[in-house]
Order: C-alpha cells, then structure tokens, then sequence
C-alpha cells in the first residue's frame, strides 16, 4: 500500500472509531442483487441492499453514503444522498468489469442527523460479460456412446502451477448436468447444475471460487456429467432428447497469481473422457451405480488416463449463456428413518416420518456384484403395502452395485426422488436406521417467515405448506416431484406465489423464472409449464395468467420495481394475446382447464355441481390481468398504457355482467369459485356485490360449511368471505376437518400439501392414480390468508415490499394466539395477538427505516393501552380514526404492546 493509501485508510478507520461511539443505528445485512457476496454477476449496475437497526422507536434513514472499491481503489462514492432508500439502490459509477471483485461499503443518517459508522464491508464478483471473454471449447465424449443406457461420462485434464495463487475463479455449465471436482475436492456445494432453463434461449453458467482446491505443482479438473432435463426423459409424453441429443461440458478456469499474471485453463480438445460407476441417470426413473466400475483416483492428478478417449470438440452457439442470477438446489435436512417397518406383503420399508424430496445415503457392507435397490414412495396402502401407482410411468429406484470389501456409501448424482418411504431390496445383512438418511434438496432460498397458533392442527398445516414449497421449488417451481412430470406448471405457481413469497426469499427464484416464461412464449399467449416442453398449448386462463400476477405480486412483495419494468412487455404481450382472439371483449375462445380438481358431490342429482363455466373463468382472469397491467404501467410512468388498459377493463367488465350475470344479480354459474372470481376481481356493479356475497355464503352452507373450490378460486376464497364480512365462515372454511377442507389432509397424516382434497378418501383408498400427487402446493395457497388476514401482517400499495408495513387482523376462529414473523429488506417485522382473561394482546415489530398502520379490533381509544401505559400518553404513536369497526394508528419503528378489553 503506498503512503497515500495508507493515510486515507488510517484516517477512515479512526473516523469509523469516533463515530461508533456516537452513531444512534448501525448499518448491517448488506446484499447486492439480493444476495451476500455473490459471485458471478452479470447485472451490470447491480442493486444494494441494507438494513438500518436501532433500539429507539420511529427511526429512519434520512440520507446515505456508499463506495465501491476495486483493488483498493475507489470505483464510485455516491456522495451523501438524501433519501431513505435502502432497498434496491443501483450501482452508478464506472463500467464493472468481467470476473473482477470488488466490496462496497454503506453508512447512512438517521433523523437524529448523525450517521452511522461505515458498514462491514460486503463483496461481490462480476461474471464473464462479453461473448468474447469464452475462452473455452464445449467438449463431447470422445467415445461411442451407449445410446439407451447413457452412462455419465466423465472428463478430465491435468495441468501444472508453478505460481503462488492469488484467486482462481471457474466458470461451469453443460448440456446435461454436471458436477466437477479439483484434486478430488468437490466443486461447490450445488446440485443438478446448471439448473432447468429455456435452454436454447437462456443456458445458465455457474461462478465458483476454487482459490483453496488448486495446489502448486500438478493439478486435475475432473467433471462429471449426467443427462438431466437437457436430453433424458422429461415430460409424461416420455420425450427424450428435448433441447438436443449430445451431453457436453464448457469450463473455464481463471487463476491470478500474486506477481499480478493470469493464466486461463479450458475445456478443449486436450481432456480425456470414459465412463465409470453411474452406468444409468434419468430423472424419473433413477439412478444405477456400480462400484466394480468406479475408476478409483480419476479425480486426482497422477492418475494414468492412457486408456480414456480424446475428447470431441463442439461449435455451439454461446449466445444463449447468462450467469445464474437464482440460489443453486443445494441439500438441506437429514431424516433419520423414524420406523423399519415389514409390511404384509413381506416387503422391507423404511418410514422417514416426512414426505420430502431428495434422496437417500446408504452405507453397506457385502460381496462384490451385491445389488441394493432402493424404490421410493408418498403412501402406503390401507393394509399397509407400499404403493406406487401414483408415479405412472416414473420408475423412481436406485440401485447400488456393491465392490466388496469395506463399507461403502452410495447417493444418487443427477436425480432425485419425491417419498416419505423406501422399499429397500437386497441389503447385505440387517437394515438398520444408522445405514440410511434421507437428505432433502431445494433451491437454497432463504426461509423468511413464521407462522404459528393455538391450534396444532392448524401448524401442521403450515408445516406442510412449507414443506410442500421445499419439495416443489426445485430450480423451477414445480407441480409434483414425484411421478413422471415435474414441471413448471403456471397456473399452480401464480396460486401459490404470495404464499411462497412469505416462507421464503423467492425473489431471484421467480426472476430467473419469469424470464424463462418470456423467452417460451408464443406471440405473447403463455405456455402451460415453464420451460415448455409440452409444444404450442398455451393460454388457460389462471395458468397464462402468471404473466401479469407474479410479476405484480412480486413487486408488492418485495419492492421490486426493476423486475416489474423487465417484465412489462411479457406483460403486455400475453394481455394482446387475449385481445387478439376475444369478440366483443369477451375471452370466450380456446382450451381451458377450468376451475382445476374443484371438489365434485359423488351424487349430484340435485344440479349442485361445482362445475364453473370456463369462460366466465377466463373472463374474471383476463380482466384481473388487464387490472395489473394497467397497475404496471402507472408504477412504471407510461400513463398512456395506463389509460388504454383502463377503459379495455371498463369494457371487459361490461362485457361479463352481459354475459354471465342475470339482471337480478344471479351468475350463470351458480358456484363458489364463480361468485370468488367475480367478487375478488370486482367483476359486478357494486350494488350487487352484498347480495353476490350472500349468495356465496348460503353456497357454501349448503354444503354443509365445506369448499367446493379447486385450484383457481381456493387461493382467493377466504379472502373474499373477510372482505365482505364473513370472517367466521372464513375461520369455518379452514378449521374444517372433514373432506373436502384443508385440515382433512392433515387429519389423514399428511406431512405435504394434497394435489387432490381426497388423495386418500374417507375409506382408506386411493383417488385416481394417474394425477394423485401428495406433495402439489398449490392449495396451501391458503398460507396467504392465514399471514395477511388471521395474524392481518402485510404491506400496503404505497409503501410495497414493507416499507409501509399494515397489521390488520381478523381475531376469530376460538384460536388463543396467532402470531407471524417475516424477514423483510428493511429487516425483521413482526405481529401477533393473544386473548387470556379477557383481554386481546397485540405484539408488533416494526423494523427501522419503515411505518406501520395498525389496525386494532376497539371502537375507540378508551381503555386502549401500550406496554402498560394510555395509548393517549404514547407520544410516538399517532391516532387516525376509526374504519371498519378498528382503531386505526399510526407507529414507526420499533416493539410494541397493545392491550384492550376482548369484545
């Protein structure tokens, strides 16, 4: 460092030591592109990130200051900026540069008008920029591969550093799947890389730091690869081959060495490949591995490959390559077998106490050419066998080829299976639990919120409602992990999103996903999974209609409005893809699944059916659609869409009440997602939206307080039933325990969320096996309800991603207590009330830099109080009047106690 540098950093430092002492808040959490630390960015003005805490109540950031340093240099100082962003604050300064680090610092000024001291600093590392920065080769196996079979290849080269490394950096993807190792040490801690995208459009690549794997003298780079989505089996069509038939590798590795040289090590004509172990990989059907193949040490340099094929260079197209903006499917939780069960028919079984998905470890000690199968299943059957119809065609085993010898311990590499139990097949010795483990794999989001009551019926809900995400959120949000499909299915995704977006950080893992959605689409109409590999059908209403909900939805949840603009034109796309095919602004053309799984009466004699005309399904979507994207362009400043948009939804809601609604106010179709569809999306004049309401509650009494919904209304019918004043029906609705209800499911052992509300009926047997999936989401949707109404923890629309906090809450249902907690930008909030002795408790957070509204169930401010004290004499906070039978006010940051008197 020369004199210069060190003067600035002494002086710096002794700053930062003075202010500590008399700084009110601390800066802490920094992320960059929602991340910490992230590697290999290809965001070129990437977004910061920070939280402001503090002890004191009603602090916020009034002003920021924040540098970037690349080698100790400065790249860009904002300057103290008056404002009190703190979320989504753009890089301004000079052009990043491809695969260089750099840090950034942040300190900012609360309305004490003292800063902060300067923040640790946070880093983050560019990704390759430029087409031009692709050094390497893609290679192919240089031998003739079995073409039925498809044994992973595995490639690998040697090379030698005299140097002293400073940072080595490689970058990774494939045609297929991959994993990589150096000098024997796995690369990263992801799985399935590079992950499920429109490959031919969007080929992901990932960025690892390899610093501590690479060594002086000789070094090998050992990859291997698996046929994953790329080529295997995906789709129930059985399609093979999707994105193309070969399997290939592009690999670059960058070292900097510490006398400020380079060197650059590719994928090129100089690696060698074979085949080993895993002689069959597909995702559905599992995975074969046989040890007497392994080629031990090949991973290792000095390893002799004289033997192994000159690998085959390939000329495709690097155009389709991004960085991967999303977090990797990395292993989380280990279960135990909790039961060794022998079922009647004489099969072994392990029970993991937990329908998840990953995969099992096994260790085994036997005679060489002893073969392990390992077949996965949700359920057993009534007698207590193990059932696997419900997996079609997908062959879901693996199987283990034992070496002999000493202990051994297998997992599968490119796939993965959805269970609770194992049938486990020709174990040498005793099966015991200490053999086994199942690990569970997700995308590796960051859990975010909780929710617990008095009810434990009620967790355990939440607990599968969580676990069915985990189990779904795979790189892509999937319809069920299980069976031979595992896809991106819309209309499940659109459902379930502002449910996700509570449990968990999915902000990159929807970005990235939306993208794929635009690259798939078809002149604007939305296929019905994304990536689509199910050819041109597209445009069913409440599926297609991702396109406008989760991109709105996530700017409500998050405050993302770079997302929102980025995905503006697949917004409006998909809107005049509609406009394109309607007559007379009615969506009345086209294939639609309807009101999907909607409970069916087993005896319907007297005209109740739960059948909702389809089009007037569609209608409902397609001005919800209309709505959001005129909600878009008012965000985003083009007031001229904003205007067009709205008279096309003053016309779309005309045309319905035409079309579907009698002058009496009666709906053609006489239904509970009829009445939820036209009440949520204000489809009806308002005068008769009351008796519209009405008409939906003496619906559901006449079923005897049951839903008859599926997939398309369940996600918005108790917010409905609060909206209009039916609370109590809505606490009805989800305390019921009897089919069809939300808790049934629990009733009946459930650990993950139902695809059907009867996947198991009353009787023990089993709905039809060819779409009975017992980890499907999308009826947890109703998490929604429970976080923004029950507990009442959300945000409002002029403060979004809680900046403007709102805590509204329904107290009903004989529940004693019902709290939530969310980790937010801004920091940690919370809300929850409690009844004992009379008297409501109400606890609430609210994190520095943001405001709440609460809402509290009193008339007025009469025998009101806070922490103990007359809500009167608490200074900080303001009263706003009365709404809706609430006390309304106003906090700013900081913990609070309200107590009153129960009603």
């Amino acid at each position: 460092m020369n004199k210069k540098l060190l003067v600035l950093a002494v002086s710096a430092c002794a700053c930062a030591c003075a202010l500590t002492a008399t700084a009110q808040s601390e800066v802490k959490n920094l992320r960059t592109e929602n991340r910490i630390d992230p590697l290999g960015l290809d965001v070129l003005q990437p977004r910061f990130s920070w939280q402001l805490e503090s002890g004191k109540r009603n602090v916020v950031q009034t002003a920021y200051e924040i540098r970037v340093v690349h080698h100790k240099n400065n790249v860009w100082s904002s300057g103290k900026v008056f404002s009190d962003s703190s979320v989504h604050v753009a890089y301004k300064g000079a052009a990043l540069q491809s695969g260089e680090k750099y840090q950034w610092q942040v300190r900012a000024w609360d309305n004490s008008g003292k800063p902060s001291a300067w923040s640790h600093p946070a880093g983050f590392q560019m990704a390759l920029l430029q087409p031009s920065d692709w050094q390497a080769s893609w290679i192919t196996p240089g031998y003739e591969e079995d073409a039925t079979m498809r044994p992973s290849p595995m490639m690998r080269r040697e090379f030698s550093i005299a140097k002293k490394i400073a940072r080595a950096t490689a970058y990774i993807t494939a045609h297929g799947m991959y994993e990589a190792a150096f000098n024997g040490n796995r690369v990263g801690d992801a799985h399935f890389t590079p992950g499920w995208t429109s490959y031919k459009k969007r080929l992901q690549y990932q960025t690892y730091d390899v610093t501590s794997l690479l060594q002086q003298g000789r070094n090998a780079l050992a990859v291997t690869l698996g046929s994953g989505w790329y080529r295997g089996t995906i789709g129930y069509t059985n399609h093979n081959n999707f994105y193309g038939k070969d399997i290939a590798l592009l690999l670059q590795l960058q070292i900097d060495y510490t006398d400020g040289t380079k060197e650059v090590i590719v994928s090129d004509g100089s690696w060698k490949s074979s085949t080993g172990a895993i002689t069959y990989s597909e995702i559905y059907n599992g995975e074969t591995i046989d040890a007497r193949k392994d080629k031990t040490g090949w991973t290792q340099a000095g390893y002799n490959d004289a033997g192994w094929s000159a690998v085959k260079t390939a000329s495709f197209d690097n155009a389709n390559l991004l960085a991967t903006y999303n977090e990797t499917i990395t292993a989380h939780e280990v279960f135990k077998p909790v039961k060794i069960l022998k079922t009647p028919a004489g099969e072994t079984v392990l029970d993991f106490g937990q329908n998840l998905v990953g995969w099992v470890r096994v260790k085994a000690k036997g005679n060489a050419g002893d073969s392990i199968k390992l077949l996965h299943a949700e359920v057993l059957t009534k007698a207590g066998n193990f059932y696997t119809e419900n997996l079609r065609a997908a062959k879901a085993q693996n199987i283990y080829v034992l070496k002999g010898g000493a202990t051994e311990t297998f997992h599968p590499h490119f796939t993965w299976q959805g269970f609770r139990y194992v049938k486990v097949e020709g174990y040498p010795g005793t099966v015991t639990p200490e053999n086994f483990e199942a690990v569970a794999f997700y995308s590796d989001m960051e859990p975010t919120g909780t929710f617990t009551t008095s009810n434990q019926l009620i967790n355990q809900l939440q607990h599968n409602i969580q676990w069915g995400q985990k189990g779904n959120f795979l790189d892509v949000p999937t319809d069920c992990p299980q069976r031979d499909e595992r896809l991106g299915w819309t209309g499940d995704a659109q459902a379930f999103f502002r449910t996700a977006s509570f449990n968990m950080g999915v902000n990159n893992f929807f970005t990235k996903w939306l993208k794929d959605l635009e690259a798939d689409q078809i002149d604007g109409r939305v296929p019905h999974v994304i990536p689509n590999v199910l050819g041109n059908n597209a445009n069913s209403a409440g599926w297609a209609d991702v396109a406008t909900i989760v991109p709105w939805q996530l700017y409500l949840a998050y405050g993302d409005k770079r997302t929102l603009a980025a995905q503006y034109s697949s917004m409006k796309h998909y809107v005049e893809s509609i406009r394109k095919t309607s007559r007379n602004d009615l969506w009345n053309t086209g294939f639609h699944f309807g009101d999907w799984l909607f409970y069916r009466p087993g005896d319907d004699n007297d005209g109740r059916s739960a059948v909702t005309d389809k089009y007037l399904i569609a209608q409902c979507f397609y001005a919800h659609s209309v709505q959001l994207l005129a909600n878009a362009a008012t965000v985003l400043g083009n007031t001229a869409d904003a205007a067009v948009y709205t008279q096309l939804l003053q016309n779309i809601k005309a045309a319905f009440v035409k079309e579907y609604l009698t002058p009496s106010g009666r709906l053609v179709s006489s239904t509970q997602t009829a009445y939820v569809l036209a009440l949520h999306f204000d489809m009806l004049p308002e005068a008769l939206r009351k008796q519209a309401a009405e008409r939906l509650v003496e619906n559901i009494k006449s079923y005897n307080n049951h839903l008859t919904t599926g997939f398309l209304g369940t996600p918005y019918l108790c917010h409905v039933l609060t909206r209009f004043g039916y609370t109590d029906m809505a606490y009805n609705l989800l305390l019921q325990e009897t089919y069809p209800s939300w808790l049934y499911p629990v009733k009946m052992g459930a650990t993950t969320i139902w695809e059907r509300w009867d996947g198991i009926k009353p009787d023990g047997s089993f709905q039809t096996p060819s779409m009975n999936s017992y980890n499907h989401y999308a009826y947890g949707a109703i998490g929604d309800w429970m976080y923004r109404k029950m507990v009442g923890l959300d945000t409002e629309e002029d403060g979004v991603g809680y900046k403007h906090i709102k805590v509204k809450p329904y107290i009903g249902g004989h529940f004693t207590h019902a709290a939530a907690s969310l980790k937010t930008y801004y920091g940690l909030t919370k809300a929850g009330w409690a009844i004992a002795d009379g008297k409501i408790t109400m606890d609430i957070e609210v994190p520095a830099n943001t405001r709440a509204t609460v809402y509290l169930p009193v008339k007025d401010a009469a025998g009101v109080t806070e922490s103990g004290k007359p809500l009167s004499s608490i200074k900080e906070i303001k009263t706003l009047g009365s709404e809706d039978g609430y006390l309304k006010i106003e906090t700013g940051s900081g913990k609070y106690r309200f107590g009153f008197p129960e009603k």
